[in-house]
C-alpha cells in the first residue's frame, strides 16, 4: 500500500551478485536512508544538484551554544524543505549532554506526508575528527 513513498538504492549502495541486481530499499525506511545522507552530504558535494545537503561539517570545531544549536537546526529544516517532500518535519532537537564524549544527538520527528504516520531519526554529530584511526 506504501508504493507510493519511493523505493531507492540501499546506502552504501550493495550488490546481489548472485541475481545481478542492486539492493534496492521502500517505503519508510527509503526515507530514513534519505535523511542520513542529506545530513551527511556538504553542500556543492553532488555536481547535478550543488544545494543538496546540510554543510554540518563546518559546524566540527563550534562552541556548544544556543547559537550554535539554532543555526544547526535552521540548517536541517532549510534543507529537508527543499529535498525531503515526502515529510513534514515536525521538530528538531539537539541533545548536547555527551558534549564531552565529543558529540549531540540530533534527534528529528516527522510525518509521512502520504500515511500521516509519525516517526524519529536520531542522528549522531561527532564534534571531534577521529583520533583512533588505525
Amino acid at each position: 500500500m506504501s508504493d507510493f513513498l519511493g523505493t531507492g538504492w540501499g546506502f552504501p549502495p550493495t550488490f546481489d551478485y548472485n541475481n545481478n541486481t542492486v539492493i534496492m530499499t521502500s517505503d519508510e525506511v527509503d526515507i530514513q536512508l534519505s535523511l542520513q545522507i542529506l545530513l551527511a552530504t556538504r553542500r556543492g558535494e553532488r555536481v547535478m544538484v550543488p544545494g543538496y545537503g546540510c554543510n554540518l561539517d563546518e559546524m566540527v570545531f563550534e562552541p556548544i551554544t544556543t547559537t550554535f544549536k539554532t543555526y544547526i537546526s535552521e540548517m536541517i529544516k532549510t534543507a529537508i524543505l527543499y529535498y525531503e517532500p515526502r515529510i513534514d518535519l515536525n521538530s528538531v532537537s539537539i541533545d548536547d549532554s555527551q558534549v564531552t564524549s565529543g558529540f549531540i544527538i540530533i534527534s528529528l520527528t516527522y510525518t509521512v506526508r502520504t500515511t500521516n504516520s509519525r516517526f524519529n531519526f536520531v542522528y549522531p554529530y561527532y564534534l571531534n575528527e577521529g583520533t583512533e584511526i588505525q
